[in-house]
Order: C-alpha cells, then sequence, then structure tokens
C-alpha cells in the first residue's frame, strides 16, 4: 500500500509512504468478498427457495388430509357395517321373519355386545313364537274335542272366561237361549243373559262353590223355565280360569 502526500513546504514536494500489507489480512478481504458475493446470490434466490418450501409445506398438508381422509373412511366404514347390518336384520325381524341374525364378531366394543343381544333376542322369540304356536295348538285340539263332547251333551253348557265372557256355548245351549253363535261369542254372560247375572254374582263371590237356581227366559214370546247351575274353573295356585 502507498500513499503520496504533499509537503507544505516551498519548493514543493511530496511524500512517497509504502508498507507491504500481510497475505492473512488480504485473505480475510478474499472471504469477506466472498460471503458477501454468496448473500446477494442467497438473496435473489431466496424467493424460489420460499416457493419451493410453501409447494412442499402444500404437498405434506395434502398427503396429510388423504391420510386424515383415509383413516377416516376406514373408520366410518368399520363402524358403518354392522349398524347396517342391524338394520337390515331388524326390518326382517319387523316382517316376521325371526330367523335373522348379524354376524357379531370378535369384537368387545359396544357394537359387539348389541350384535350378541340381537341374537339373542331374536333367539328368544323363536323359542317364545315357537311354544306359543305348540300351545296355540294344543288350545284348539282341546277346543274342538270340547266342542265335539258338548255337541252330544243334551243339556245347554256354555263356558266362559275369567272376566265372563263367553267363548264356548254347546248346540243345546244355543237352542235354550234362542241366540246365535256369533253373537254370544265374546259377550259378558250379564249381558248377554241379563236373567242369570244374579247367579253369576253368586259364582263369582265364591268361585269355588256351585252357584245354582232357577230361572226363567223370555225369548220371542217363549217363555222357560231352566235350572241353572255355575261353576268356576280353578288353577292349582287357586285363581280362577273360567266357568
Amino acid at each position: 500500500i502507498r500513499a503520496l502526500v504533499r509537503l507544505g513546504v516551498t519548493p514543493v514536494a511530496f511524500l512517497l509512504v509504502g508498507r507491504h500489507v500481510d497475505p492473512t489480512v488480504l485473505a480475510h478481504v478474499d472471504q469477506t468478498l466472498g460471503a458477501a458475493a454468496i448473500y446477494d446470490a442467497l438473496q435473489i434466490r431466496r424467493t424460489e427457495i420460499e416457493a419451493t418450501f410453501a409447494a412442499i409445506f402444500v404437498l405434506v398438508a395434502l398427503l396429510m388430509l388423504l391420510a386424515a381422509v383415509a383413516v377416516g373412511l376406514n373408520f366410518a366404514t368399520r363402524l358403518a357395517r354392522p349398524i347396517s347390518r342391524l338394520v337390515t336384520a331388524s326390518e326382517r325381524v319387523r316382517a316376521g321373519d325371526l330367523s335373522a341374525e348379524v354376524e357379531e364378531g370378535g369384537e368387545q366394543d359396544e357394537l359387539g355386545t348389541l350384535s350378541r343381544s340381537f341374537n339373542r333376542m331374536t333367539s328368544q322369540l323363536r323359542e317364545n313364537r315357537r311354544e306359543l304356536v305348540e300351545e296355540n295348538r294344543e288350545l284348539d285340539e282341546r277346543r274342538r274335542f270340547t266342542e265335539t263332547v258338548l255337541s252330544g251333551v243334551t243339556a245347554g253348557v256354555v263356558g266362559l272366561d275369567a272376566e265372563g265372557r263367553i267363548f264356548l256355548p254347546n248346540p243345546s245351549a244355543l237352542e235354550l237361549l234362542s241366540a246365535e253363535y256369533d253373537s254370544l261369542i265374546g259377550q259378558p254372560l250379564d249381558s248377554a243373559v241379563p236373567e242369570m247375572a244374579e247367579l253369576f254374582a253368586a259364582a263369582r263371590r265364591r268361585p269355588g262353590r256351585l252357584a245354582e237356581g232357577q230361572l226363567t227366559l223370555v225369548r220371542q214370546d217363549r217363555a222357560a223355565t231352566l235350572h241353572v247351575r255355575i261353576a268356576g274353573e280353578l288353577a292349582p295356585t287357586g285363581e280362577v280360569q273360567g266357568y
């Protein structure tokens, strides 16, 4: 490095001073200039880098969103499939198909418990229906047998349920009461035959004893004197099943 300085003397004179520079200092200067150049280049590329980073961020966000949607759809499908099976089976049961069952699977969650409960319910309903059908069949056989027996009895016989409604009059009773079969079925005895109301009330007060008496019926301008007996039908528990 050299410096030329004018001296304030006469005549005009100049002072030339020179000194060698340390190479280390020059190296630091070069490094500084290089760093400044790199910084300027990065400043120019910053927009491009920011755009690339934003694109990568959007891509990663989309991938995470797609993964979340896939997981959600899978979970929803696993949740909706058992519910759909339950709804379909319920519709079949509502239509009368008690053989409908749903796949229980090995899950121990609420849906698995609900599926097992539904299958137990349909199984119990099938068993109850089978028992009811069997009981109705037996009752129908009893009714037909009773009607067959009573049809040959000359005395009038009327079967009543526990509430006193007529459910089984034999032909002799229909003839004595001058009534049709359909007009008596389901009618309370004290309404269908008011003359028997007092006697039936006595039988209801003491279902374990026989209530009997004579009464006169007037039907279609024809009077008939009947000897009536009313007996209660008791179950082994003492409960009245009919008369």
